[in-house]
């Protein structure tokens, strides 16, 4: 079992930064590749970033390619630094962990993960 908690959100001024963390409970955090996905107002969930269970690799939707960066840590701790933000960032941010068992797994779909945060509002005024 993994109980994941973001945070780090807030308002922000578009061309700024914030940096989300998301911490994970249970003893097996190697074991997952981890994946950010986001859920503005009025609008579909989609995918934003996705980290293989090693760090090694990632990948980005095309939205935010170029200014978000996703990473992880040894201590069970995910990130996602994002840089020169929009109004259309706006959104509520979740994490999300998926069991894998390789280091080439980057899931994109929510459906698809095995655990789900609560998520972290991220507001971008113009």
């Amino acid at each position: 079992q993994v109980e994941l908690v973001e945070s780090g959100g807030g308002l922000v001024q578009a061309g700024g930064s914030l940096r989300l963390s998301c911490a994970a409970s249970g003893r097996t955090f190697s074991r997952y590749a981890m994946g950010w996905f986001r859920q503005a107002p009025g609008k579909e969930r989609e995918f934003v970033a996705a980290i293989t269970r090693s760090g090694g690799s990632t990948y980005y939707a095309d939205s935010v390619k170029g200014r978000f960066t996703i990473s992880r840590d040894y201590a069970k701790n995910t990130y996602l630094q994002m840089n020169s933000l929009k109004p259309e960032d706006t959104a509520v941010y979740y994490c999300a962990a998926k069991i894998s068992y390789n280091n080439y797994d980057l899931p994109t779909s929510w459906d698809g993960m095995n655990y789900w945060g609560k998520g972290t509002l991220v507001t971008v005024s113009s």
